[in-house]
């Protein structure tokens, strides 16, 4: 298994930017796929990015051209960094990790952006 922790959120303006980072409690070379996701009260919990192991990336439509997924096996880390924002981007964003079919997921890190 594996333990996520996430941090880099905060209040920011529109156009700012912000970096998250997640650590894990392991190594993360045989995790393929590591992503971020956000949710806002009374919806469900989107996906925002992904990358594999090989480095291979998807992003949602609406962050596109402003987000930028990354990962550091070496230091377990993986990277939101987020530019541009908006603030249809204000949730909490939550790091996820898929290993052995199994998901697992941070605390959260909360994110607004102020119009």
């Amino acid at each position: 298994q594996v333990q996520l922790v996430e941090s880099g959120g905060g209040l920011v303006q529109t156009g700012g930017s912000l970096r998250l980072s997640c650590a894990a409690s392991r190594s993360i070379f045989g995790i393929d796929t590591m992503g971020w996701y956000r949710q806002v009260p009374g919806k469900q919990r989107e996906l925002v990015a992904t990358i594999t192991s090989g480095g291979s990336t998807n992003y949602v439509d609406s962050v596109k051209g402003r987000f930028t997924i990354s990962r550091d096996n070496a230091k377990k880390m993986v990277y939101l960094q987020m530019n541009s924002l908006k603030p249809e981007d204000t949730a909490v964003y939550y790091c996820n990790a898929q290993l052995f079919a199994i998901s697992y997921w941070g605390q959260g890190t909360q994110v607004t952006v102020s119009s």
